[in-house]
């Protein structure tokens, strides 16, 4: 059986922000892997621990100052500041996260949760492509 749905996430800030229960809210009740890929090049995906906030705000501190806005040698500026260390941020982290499903339940470790990595300060809504491949 294979399963596929794109969902729309709400625009949200900069920074890391949990969509576990967004995600799996839409797949159905079975087993086998799930692949998640976001259709952008300025803003990534990531499974991390989802339990203690300081983590995503370690998370977004640490990637502003590695891929930092104040340098002044990124030519791709043309919307603004943001754009190029955006997508330098996103090739990092990556685009698609995969994970094991059982019975309509995710395989997490205990404190693993799925994250939109928003990159941009003005982001629009994310458009989010779900497969699930199993039985």
């Amino acid at each position: 059986m294979i399963f596929q749905k794109e969902i729309l996430l709400e625009p949200k800030k900069r920074g890391f922000h949990l969509i576990t229960n967004d995600v799996i809210s839409h797949l159905p009740d079975s087993s086998g892997i799930v692949n998640i890929f976001i259709k952008h090049t300025s803003a990534s995906l990531t499974i991390n621990e989802n339990a203690d906030p300081s983590v995503r705000f370690d998370f977004e501190t640490h990637f502003n100052k590695m891929v930092s806005e104040n340098e002044n040698y990124f030519t791709h500026t043309s919307e603004g500041p943001d754009d190029m260390t955006s997508h330098i941020k996103s090739s990092i982290l990556g685009s698609s996260v995969s994970f094991p499903i059982k019975h309509g339940e995710p395989q997490f470790g205990t404190w693993q949760g799925i994250y939109l990595c928003e990159h941009r300060n003005n982001a629009s809504g994310r458009k989010i492509f779900i497969t699930l491949i199993g039985h």
